[in-house]
């Protein structure tokens, strides 16, 4: 009995800090993987896809809030890989912990489910990260204002990039997480043959698009409604993430559609296409499982319906349930006797 009463609170100790140190393992190669397409705005370095806000919701909304210290542990170790840190640095990690928290926080109250499977869910996924995105880079750039790192014109430049990093880091990455830990449900297995088509077609568009020096971005909507229609979330939001990753790496080199723009013009470019991408996904997939749903549910009451008026006819009791409904009907007596 001893034993138990010991190793118990070793437990409750252990279990947490092994989920932190976990989260801020994968904060970290997420935070590295993110710099690959890193730009600098105004000479400070920023992201158009910052995967670690995808990572830090979903580990919150899995495991709880108290794996808030492995966020704040990985972000410290992103900024350490690329600068020495400075008094300043506690203020960017605070404002790295908070947006997340102030995301789950926000989820948890809308009633947020991890599987995606309403039209509510995508929007409350949608909303939560632009507002909940709005602390990171207001916190830090203002601090670089504050002591002169940053010049006062270059503010809004910075904090737009900053921001909307952070917000499709949100939106790209935290639905695929919930796809890779099984929250949401796998697409359909047979039509391999579909699946194979549309990843070719993704394999030859996307890089045609992003390449290109005619503005053919376009072209990849057709490929997120048809990944969204048939696959539904994995397979929109991973073409999302590859349109958004090949097109990040062209406009960082200044190629195809980004070519001759200037870098508030390649960041405005960007975005829009990152963000409209990430919403025609994660919003039609939300919308197409909602239908497939209600389509379950439907099809479920008129088979049991089917069922009863099958051995009413036959003249027989009903089937369960309702077989135990009409005992109870029966227990209690009519009306009137």
């Amino acid at each position: 009995m001893a034993g138990v009463v010991v190793t118990r609170p070793n437990r409750l100790f252990v279990e947490p800090v092994l989920k932190a140190l976990a989260v801020a393992l994968c904060y970290y190669v997420a935070g590295r993987l993110g710099l690959l397409g890193r730009l600098v705005v105004e000479g400070v370095v920023v992201t158009p896809i910052w995967p670690p806000t995808g990572v830090a919701v979903v580990a919150l909304l899995v495991y709880g809030l108290r794996v808030w210290p492995g966020i704040a542990l990985g972000s410290f170790l992103v900024i350490a890989s690329l600068t020495t840190p400075r008094l300043t640095t506690l203020v960017t990690v605070f404002g790295s912990v908070a947006g997340p928290l102030c995301a789950a926080l926000l989820l948890r109250r809308t009633g947020f489910r991890l599987d995606i499977s309403r039209l509510r869910d995508g929007l409350a996924l949608v909303l939560s990260g632009l507002t909940a995105m709005l602390i990171g880079p207001t916190v830090g750039v203002g601090m670089q204002v504050l002591t002169g790192d940053l010049e006062t014109g270059d503010f809004w430049s910075v904090w737009l990039a900053w921001w909307v990093g952070d917000a499709m880091g949100v939106l790209l990455v935290t639905p695929l997480l919930l796809v890779a830990m099984g929250a949401v449900g796998r697409p359909r297995r047979n039509g391999w043959t579909e699946l194979v088509c549309l990843v070719l077609a993704a394999a030859v568009l996307v890089p045609v698009a992003a390449i290109s020096r005619l503005s053919l971005l376009y072209v990849v909507f057709p490929l997120l409604i048809w990944a969204a229609l048939r696959f539904q979330l994995a397979g929109s939001m991973l073409c999302a993430l590859f349109a958004s990753v090949l097109t990040s790496f062209e406009a960082n080199a200044r190629q195809g559609a980004f070519e001759h723009l200037s870098a508030v013009e390649i960041m405005v470019k960007l975005q829009a296409f990152n963000g409209a991408a990430a919403l025609t996904a994660l919003l039609l997939s939300a919308m197409v499982a909602e239908a497939r749903a209600t389509r379950r549910s439907v099809e479920n009451a008129c088979n049991e319906l089917a069922e009863v008026l099958e051995h009413l006819a036959a003249g027989g009791p009903p089937p369960e349930p309702f077989a135990s409904h009409a005992v109870d009907t029966e227990t209690d007596g009519p009306p009137g006797t």
